[in-house]
């Protein structure tokens, strides 16, 4: 057996069961040899739409996952779907075919390139190490939470491997929960003992098996209120005490609450600038705690005047065990009544401003969470449109909303959708974009509709780059080199096989409910032409902090 062959065949032994790509001669030996093992591939149209479906897939299945690149510009291609996962330590292999020779045409510092945006490398070496190399390079991804860029230089992949190699493949061990230390415990137990109004914030660190259960265990014993930032977001749908998403995209009862908190507990949370709206949503007189598996977590972001190391689920369970009779805490009658009226974004009063020939995006946004099945998976690009979807469209639970965001990069929003509707093929995928994005990962409607997945693609378009426009219009700087003529995206998304609909009122929303009614043989894109007069609310908030 061949290297390559013995390398796609180590992959799925340890535990790989979906890959996505674009196949060059450097890696289709490797990547056929994972098929041939049982794996799913998934062609994309674009290294950079691959390596996103992988993130997307990986974080919203809790699996591994791989992406398989050509050498030299096919891992250069998928680069920024790389430093996304990288940021979001999202668990996954990007595995690289690899020239040595400097004098190659596709000849790049694969390594730097890993380490320039936070990933680790591997390297298969030999023959004889490369089923070990490529283990390690799966346990890597998994018992410590990192993309692994795994580069199987083309000299080594002819090399023969030794008979019975492969006996030694073999999934790693889980990663093990980091046991709480217990001073933090009894200090935390202490904190919410004398706290009257505490609130919770949890974070991508929560999403484990039991966090919830854990979480709302504690937060029942000691009143408190329940939040998350976005990437977390749904975590506590259905509870009553929700106060949904901290940060930008709150409600303002959300952010009235918060910052009304006389104790705020971060669990896997990083208590960035985005999930505490630059501190603002920390009241003078508050303490602030952070709990986090991984000790350099803890204040990274903020001060904080605790930090427990441990893992979310297990630090929970101990301190309710210490914590002793229930209390009321934060959740009086009167903030119940609050949030069962008040604390949806889309239960907020507000001035339509929607006219003959552009919608209001929250009157869009709205009409929509309605229209469409509750039980979704929503993606989203990023831009100045992206609060609408995230704080008006609701999902059933954590695995409903992928928010790839840590890299700010648009044109992610299709490939994260791909990759997350794969991974809950049961729900229905709706991917958010701006104009600017869902133009820049177009190419991927094309894997959207070979997949056959029934699809709903939403396009809030301003025809411009509307971030920009709102931070500099007022200022009064040109704003041409971020405005757009108008597109007829509805005919770029018919020309990729969609059934498409171009919104300008509520009346044009009728069509989507025809679609949702059936048979949906096709997936649908959504034109909506959305009023452009001013910034989105989150991005004023967004804007302080630059």
């Amino acid at each position: 057996m061949k290297v390559a062959e013995a390398v796609g065949r180590a992959l799925c032994a340890a535990g790989v069961g979906q890959v996505f790509g674009v196949v060059g001669s450097g890696n289709f030996h490797v990547t056929n040899a994972m098929v041939a093992a049982g794996a799913r591939f998934v062609a994309a149209r674009h290294e950079g739409g691959a390596a996103t479906m992988a993130d997307a897939y990986a974080r919203t299945s809790g699996e591994v996952a791989v992406v398989s690149v050509h050498q030299g510009p096919g891992l250069t291609n998928a680069m920024t779907g790389i430093a996304e996962a990288a940021k979001s330590r999202t668990p996954l292999v990007v595995l690289a075919a690899e020239v040595t020779e400097p004098r190659s045409n596709f000849y790049v510092d694969q390594e730097a390139l890993a380490r320039a945006v936070g990933a680790v490398t591997v390297r298969v070496t030999s023959g004889e190490e490369a089923v070990e190399q490529t283990c390690a390079a799966v346990g890597l991804a998994v018992c410590e939470r990192r993309t692994v860029l795994l580069n199987l230089p083309l000299p080594v992949q002819a090399s023969d491997v030794p008979d019975g190699a492969l006996a030694q493949a073999a999934p790693p061990p889980e990663r093990a929960a980091v046991e709480p230390d217990a001073e933090g415990v009894t200090a935390l137990t202490e904190l919410l003992g004398r706290s009257r109004r505490p609130v919770f914030v949890a974070g991508r660190g929560s999403r484990g098996p039991g966090g919830r259960a854990a979480l709302e265990a504690l937060a029942e014993q000691h009143g408190a209120l329940l939040a998350t930032s976005a990437v977390a977001r749904g975590l506590f749908h259905g509870n009553p005490w929700s106060l949904d998403i901290s940060g930008g995209f709150a409600s303002p009862l959300a952010c009235e609450l918060i910052q009304g908190a006389d104790l705020i507990v971060g669990w896997g949370c990083a208590l960035n600038m985005w999930t505490m709206r630059h501190g603002s949503l920390i009241g003078a007189d508050a303490t602030v705690v952070q709990v986090d598996d991984e000790p350099a977590a803890l204040g990274a972001h903020r001060p904080v005047h605790l930090g427990v190391t441990g893992d979310v689920r297990l630090t929970a369970r101990q301190v309710f065990e210490a914590g002793g009779e229930r209390r009321q805490g934060y959740r009086s009658p009167e903030t119940g009544a609050a949030l069962a009226a008040r604390v949806r974004l889309r239960d907020v009063p507000y001035e339509d401003m929607s006219t003959r020939e552009r919608i209001d995006p929250r009157t869009l946004s709205v009409a929509l969470d309605a229209v469409l099945p509750a039980e979704r998976v929503v993606g989203v690009d990023s831009g100045n449109f992206m609060g609408y979807p995230s704080a008006y469209l609701s999902v059933p639970d954590e695995k409903g909303f992928c928010f790839t965001q840590a890299f700010q990069s648009i044109g992610l929003g299709l490939a994260t959708t791909i990759g997350a509707a794969l991974a809950q093929p049961e729900r229905l995928p709706v991917a958010a974009l701006g104009d600017g994005g869902a133009l820049m990962g177009a190419v991927e409607l094309d894997t959207v509709r070979r997949l056959g997945l029934p699809m709903v693609v939403v396009v809030y378009d301003d025809e411009a780059y509307g971030a920009e426009v709102h931070h500099f219009g007022p200022d009064g700087h040109p704003l041409d080199t971020v405005r757009f003529p108008p597109t007829d995206i509805a005919a770029v998304g018919r020309g990729y096989g969609f059934e498409a609909v171009t919104v300008r009122t509520q009346a044009d929303l009728k069509a989507v409910a025809d679609w949702v009614a059936g048979p949906r043989s096709a997936p649908l894109l959504i034109d909506a032409k959305v009023v452009a007069d001013h910034g989105s609310w989150w991005l004023e908030e967004a804007f302080r902090g630059h």
